[in-house]
Formats: structure tokens, sequence, C-alpha cells
């Protein structure tokens, strides 16, 4: 082992690290008076008397994300312009002052119930940028002011998952800007629900690099100490109103965040998975001009094939109309999309199949990778392994899921599948990274062995899963 692997398989997640790539595929939901006012980006001068929900249904809203296999959502409870959906005491600028349920409503308090009922996580985005708050720029007060918000939301609803920072920073009512005091707001979130990541301007969840779903061919959870630096995500984020959205990657963030080459001169190293934020259509608000531009399960599948099947979670946005309610359209393609990833991924034929592993020129029955769990996993002997899975009749095989044991950091960097044709084996797949979840896809083969090689890792490869698919 050298020096430099030794330093980086130290690398480890913490428990909220886990339990939030665990999660996997979640649900965003942006919901405010940009809703009503056709907006992406809010001013602030909105009156709250726009805001009315009048066939409000949060539990459409879960039971549609839960049928396309989301294990949980955030909602956006305060977005730039200031509008709180639930009724803080520090601002007329809520859903208090609006019509919706005479003054007496609270959407999150909706959304936060209605999760806890269908058994899924509930997470919250707040904006510390207010284009409404007066004291907006003029530090300590609205730091104050914007702390007190969030232990409301942090103390009144439950079990929180996620606490969504975005890192826009643009002026005030004053025309100022506010240096957000992110110690602060951290160690709020700590004190009141330590349990939570802090996404995606925090220190547990890092950006991606874009709203388009596109993720890096290579995706490392182990990466420099200074990506964590929110000052620099802020600067990488969203400077304009742009309802579009499309196909807008960041070109200044780095393509390689994680390689040995790209470590081997950095002194502080982190375990920060990536979090691909992407909307179902252009827009991240709804608009009814967009009814017939939401993203085709073709796009979907490949979005979540190459995000939560990348080692990233996919947190996928789904505006709600303006009656409170999801439009049909998308309610439909979430259907389809839990229908297709069941199809694809409902059956594990390896359950059926006999496994070995290759140790020291012999074939060993392979244990340790039949469970998705971290109980059980196979540790290789070297910075290489080979695997054999066998059935007695062929099978019809179009992809393979691996998954490597993150409690002993990521290591795999290489690996390939290959099926037999005619007695010989024939790639079928190469990769790099495989990390917490790596979905590799390929053209339908047939064919009764699999041989999987990993073909170099940081020191010995840790599997704790491996899948195949018809």
């Amino acid at each position: 082992m050298n020096q430099l692997d030794e330093r980086l398989i130290k690398v480890i997640p913490s428990e909220r690290q886990v339990m939030l790539q665990k999660t996997e595929f979640y649900a965003f939901f942006h919901f405010t008076v940009n809703t009503f006012t056709g907006m992406e980006w809010g001013d602030g001068t909105e009156s709250p008397k726009v805001f009315n929900p009048e066939q409000m249904d949060a539990d459409q809203w879960i039971r549609a994300i839960k049928a396309a296999g989301m294990k949980g959502t955030i909602l956006t409870c305060k977005h730039h312009d200031g509008f709180c959906l639930w009724p803080s005491k520090y601002t007329k600028h809520s859903v208090k002052y609006s019509p919706y349920l005479n003054g007496t409503g609270d959407i999150v308090k909706e959304v936060a119930w209605a999760c806890q009922k269908a058994g899924l996580k509930f997470g919250i985005y707040l904006s510390p940028w207010d284009r409404n708050q007066e004291t907006y720029g003029q530090g300590k007060p609205y730091d104050d002011y914007f702390v007190a918000q969030l232990t409301e939301l942090l103390t009144g609803y439950g079990d929180i998952f996620s606490v969504w920072f975005d890192g826009a920073c643009g002026e005030g009512p004053n025309g100022k800007r506010q240096i957000y005091d992110w110690k602060r707001y951290y160690d709020t979130v700590r004190k009141y629900m330590p349990g939570a990541c802090i996404s995606v301007s925090g220190p547990d969840v890092r950006w991606c690099g874009n709203e388009a779903g596109y993720t890096r061919i290579s995706e490392w959870s182990v990466v420099s100490a200074d990506l964590s630096v929110a000052e620099r995500v802020a600067a990488l984020s969203q400077h304009a109103d742009d309802p579009s959205f499309k196909q807008r990657v960041i070109s200044s963030m780095e393509q390689d965040l994680g390689s040995r080459e790209r470590l081997s001169q950095e002194q502080h190293l982190i375990w920060y998975p990536a979090e691909v934020d992407v909307s179902i259509r252009p827009g991240w608000f709804y608009h009814p001009e967009e009814d017939d531009k939401v993203r085709s399960l073709e796009n979907l599948m490949d979005i979540y094939e190459k995000s939560a099947g990348g080692n990233a979670a996919l947190l996928l946005n789904i505006p709600p109309t303006p009656k409170g309610q999801l439009h049909e359209n998308d309610v439909k393609r979430l259907r389809e999309l839990g229908e297709e990833i069941h199809k694809r991924y409902g059956k594990n034929l390896a359950e059926e199949a006999e496994n070995h592993v290759r140790e020291a020129d012999q074939w060993n029955l392979l244990e340790g990778v039949q469970t998705d769990d971290y109980e059980t996993y196979y540790q290789g002997k070297g910075p290489s392994a080979e695997f054999k899975i066998f059935w007695k009749t062929p099978q019809k095989i179009s992809a393979v899921i691996l998954k490597e044991n993150i409690l002993k950091s990521q290591r795999i960097e290489a690996f390939e599948v290959l099926s037999m044709k005619n007695g010989s084996p024939i790639t079928v797949y190469k990769g790099t990274t495989v990390g917490y979840k790596k979905i590799a896809r390929f053209p339908q083969v047939q064919s009764n062995m699999l041989i999987i090689r990993i073909l170099d890792s940081r020191v010995e490869p840790v599997l704790s899963f491996i899948g195949i698919y018809p």
C-alpha cells in the first residue's frame, strides 16, 4: 500500500452522509408566490394575497413521488422572494397573511405530515437570499432573522433529513448584499437536527456542478476539503433569472475532483458526495405553457441511471400548480418512471446464480455480496479482483449494479463486465468509479455467464453488493 492510497481510504462518510446516500432519489417541490405570478425568481414585492392554492393536496404530491420510487422530499419553505410557506413569527410576507385557509394555513406542516404518513423523509429548503427582508445586507440583524426562521423550521415540523441552502446572493430591498454567516447557520442545524445533511452550500453534500442532470464519468466522494467552502459554491451558483435551465453546465467546475493525480498534493481530504438537482420541466416553478414540456421517460431514466446509478443522489423537482396539486402530466410521468425502474431493476438474476471469485488462481465461492447492506461484504486480496456469475441456462442481461462498502471509503478506480459468446469472453461494459452505487447498463446480451473484473483499486476493493438485471 502506497502512502497516498493509505491516506485516501482513511476518508469515510459520517452517519448522516450514509443516510443521504442510501436515500438515493428524492423530490424537490418549488412552490411559493412565483407559482401564481409566473416568475422563476420573485423580487419580494409580491402581495401575500396572490397565494391561494384552493385545492391544496399534499397527500397527492407524496403519492406521486412515492409511485416514482422516491424516498423523501425537500420543500422550498422560503425562496429568494422571502415568502414563507409557514406562519413565521418574524415577517408578514408569509402564508399567514394570504387568503389560503383565511390565514390559518401552513404548507410546511401539510407536506411534512403527508411525508410522515407515507413513510417518506422530509427536508427543507431555506434561501439565505431574501429580497423582501429589510434587514438583508445589514450583517448580524439579518443573520438573527434568518436563524430565527431556521429555528422555527427545525423545531416545529418533526424529523428533517436534509437542510438545503442555495448559494445565491443578490441584493436585498435596500440594494445591499449580505455576507452569510454560514458557520452560525450550520451550528443551528447541528444543534436542533444533528442527523440532517446540510446541502448544497454546506459541509455534507456538494452540488454536482449543473442543473441539467449531467454527471461526471468518474464521480468521487473523497475530494479536497476546499470544495466545502460555501463561498465557492455561492460564487458558482445561479446569478440570473433563467427560466430555461436547459443544458446549463457550469464550465468552471472541474471534471476531475478525486483521482489519485488530482489529490496527490492535497493536504486535507473529506468525504463530500455529489447531489444532482434537476427539474422535470424547463422551469423550477410551475408555468402552464410548460405542460407539454415534461421530460420524457427515456430522458428521466437516463438521468436516474447516471446520477443515482453514478455515485450521486438525485433530487428531482416537480412544481405544484396554483391549485396546490401536481399536474396530471407530471403525475403520469412519475408513475411511468417508477414502473420502468421496477421493470429494469426489480428482479436480481444474481439471486439464482452461482457466484465465484478468483483467489490464488482458483475459483472460490463468493460470499457477502448477495444482500444490499454493509453487514456483509467481500474484501479482496489485492488491488484487482475477478468474479464469475454463472447460470445453468442462458439469461437475458442488460445491467449490472455494483456497490462498495463506503464505510470503508471509496476504492475502485476501473472495472469491466464481460459476457461469454461462443465460449469466449466479450467486453460489454467498461467503467471507472463505483462508490455507493454504480449502474452499468449495456445492450442486452444472452449468456449463461458474466465476468466482472476490478482492474484497479485503492488497495483491495470492498464490495457490498452485486446485482444482475435483465
